[in-house]
């Protein structure tokens, strides 16, 4: 198994596990529904599922690699230096989380489900990343509720978590997530909508992965 697949099915059994394991039913988002049983290693997929390879195997470069960042809440990215677009094209996903002023909150559930050297270590992804608008929207309650249970945690991040690296026009339909269920995926550049959460800053990459930030907090549907 290559180092890339590798680096999925450590993050796969990492989320999509604790999400069978730790969620319960219901649209709480302090206690996110569990994983389909059907939901398998997802490195077994086909390859539309993730990142297209040549014959030989080696992944191939994404659009979204050299794309540039889309929507109106790029702006409030930084022109240069830490949390720039070319600054977080040079780090993981899980430190270009904590270098994005807007997802200081994501950043704080990352690390307290204990998954940011998870994340930094997988390749070829796509983060659905809520803003900390998104998440200012949960009732307080129901956000200690859900920081205070690192399973439930991790439930809710796979299913924010897709593989393959998503450029805006791979935006469209459903994406299987690594929680198991699926997205539904909708608009184009500046007007995506992933479920019923507006892209409010889509196409960051990063040195392996690309974020699409997003206004609301998924949940399974």
């Amino acid at each position: 198994m290559n180092t890339r697949l590798l680096a999925l099915a450590a993050l796969t059994a990492a989320l999509s596990m604790s999400a069978a394991c730790g969620s319960q039913g219901g649209g709480n988002p302090a206690a996110p529904v569990a994983a389909n049983e059907t939901a398998t290693d997802m490195t077994s997929e086909t390859p539309s599922a993730e990142a297209s390879e040549s014959p030989t195997g080696t992944a191939s470069a994404s659009p979204s690699v050299s794309g540039t960042p889309v929507g109106a809440g790029c702006s409030s990215l930084p022109a240069s230096g830490k949390g720039s677009p070319a600054e977080l094209a040079k780090v993981p996903v899980g430190t270009a989380i904590s270098d994005i002023p807007l997802l200081s909150t994501l950043a704080r559930v990352v690390k307290k489900a204990g998954l940011a050297e998870t994340l930094n270590s997988a390749q070829d992804i796509t983060v659905f990343a809520p803003t900390n608008e998104a998440f200012n929207k949960i009732p307080k309650s129901q956000l200690d509720q859900l920081m205070s249970n690192r399973k439930s945690l991790r439930g809710l991040l796979a299913y924010h978590v897709v593989k393959g690296r998503k450029a805006p026009a791979d935006m469209h339909g459903q994406l299987t997530t690594l929680e198991g269920r699926k997205l539904t995926v909708s608009g184009s550049d500046s007007t995506l909508k992933v479920n019923d959460a507006a892209v409010t800053c889509g196409n960051i990459a990063t040195s392996n992965a690309t974020i699409y930030a997003v206004d609301k907090v998924l949940m399974p549907r």
